[in-house]
């Protein structure tokens, strides 16, 4: 998912601490805002109510999803508009979400799409923030609707619902921001920036992709090469085990290798241990208050929308404690469908922990150098 935008401006976060696996241990609470999530919430929540009450909760599902993730592009700017990646993210979600579902996951076309979406990835987080968000959030999409081949009806469906649930977060947002007037410039700003752009560089296509990986500022051009090329390797691996174990949520194992993979070995370490820490505490929360309870499907419902509301507050204060919500929100959403809490939440732990560890085998060779430097670093001293 995501990461929300921080509201530095209007309160301003001391600078977190610097240290090894720091960010499994700080609390940016500074950055706890519901104003803007409550918002984003109420969208969700309209649609997993609207799909229970229809009778059809799986449409309902996948809608409330759409609402959700796009909920997270009002925190991202494009050409300074909140509205701009929502926008965008609604056209790419359902885009992922038709193409995953007419690939599957049992064929190397899933291999294809895979590669192709996490390349995608790595080119535009080279380039901005708010465009990186989008192709990130493609790839979940796409990965997640290939656990649902179903041709291309059925990948129309899916789409289709994606589209109105992310549409339903834009009105929402718009409407809770004071921004609908905005609305029709935004669209109108996107569509001929991006007919201008084709136009304008079409020419220059094969010099922008040599020098592509110049446009990342704080990475060196060798670095930017090696984090798109780390993203497509990691991608393809976890997709390939996701393949070859046949298991239908087995999309959590490329998604979590995608999400926590970074250019610097001990910040993929960091994320991918905060995500595995945050999925078990989640996953063990949510299941046992489902096998307990036995919640109804409109009771599901409001807790759902309930940990997507926590969710979205906490997304920019700890990733393992956003992920524990995430986590919560999930095995929740899915229960939606008729499919066992206990079910999803061993699956999702399982697969998290898959994931976490094939993005941390990509960064070995990093980690071996640092051990073996701050060895030497240590024997220098005590030579001294």
């Amino acid at each position: 998912m995501g990461a929300m935008a921080s509201p530095a401006a209007e309160r301003p976060c001391p600078d977190p601490p610097s240290g090894v696996l720091a960010g499994l241990y700080t609390f940016q609470w500074c950055e706890f805002n519901l104003r803007l999530p409550l918002v984003s919430t109420l969208a969700v929540a309209v649609c997993l109510f609207a799909g229970v009450l229809a009778g059809h909760p799986g449409a309902g599902l996948i809608a409330g999803g759409g609402a959700f993730t796009v909920g997270f592009g009002a925190n991202q700017r494009i050409a300074d508009s909140r509205l701009i990646p929502m926008i965008a993210g609604i056209l790419a979600t359902s885009s992922a979400a038709f193409a995953g579902t007419v690939a599957g996951h049992r064929d190397y076309w899933m291999l294809v799409a895979a590669a192709g979406s996490a390349a995608i990835y790595g080119i535009l987080s080279t380039r901005n923030a708010g465009v990186a968000w989008v192709g990130q959030q493609a790839f979940v999409f796409m990965i997640v609707a290939t656990a649902f081949p179903t041709g291309l009806h059925g990948g129309l469906n899916r789409a289709a619902l994606v589209a109105a649930g992310g549409i339903v977060q834009l009105l929402f947002t718009s409407a809770g921001l004071r921004l609908m007037p905005g609305l029709r410039k935004d669209i109108f700003t996107l569509a001929t920036s991006v007919l201008s752009h084709v136009y304008e560089e079409d020419w220059a296509i094969t010099r922008r992709l040599r020098n592509l990986p110049s446009f990342l500022p704080t990475l060196s051009r060798h670095e930017a090469f090696g984090y798109s090329l780390r993203l497509v390797l990691t991608s393809l691996a976890a997709t390939e085990l996701y393949r070859r174990l046949g298991i239908q949520s087995g999309y959590w194992i490329p998604m979590t290798a995608l999400l926590v993979q970074r250019p610097e070995a001990m910040d993929t370490v960091t994320r991918a241990t905060a995500r595995i820490v945050g999925t078990v505490a989640g996953a063990w929360l949510g299941s046992l208050f489902i096998a307990h309870v036995a919640p109804r499907p409109e009771i599901l419902a409001a807790i759902t929308a309930i940990f997507a509301l926590l969710a979205l507050a906490t997304n920019a204060v700890n990733y393992g404690l956003f992920t524990a919500c995430l986590t919560g929100y999930i095995v929740f959403l899915l229960s939606l469908n008729e499919i066992p809490g206990s079910v999803i939440a061993h699956r999702r732990m399982g697969c998290t922990a898959l994931g976490g560890l094939i993005a941390i085998a990509f960064h070995a060779d990093a980690l071996l150098r640092l051990r073996r430097s701050e060895s030497r670093q240590r024997s220098e001293e005590r030579a001294a």
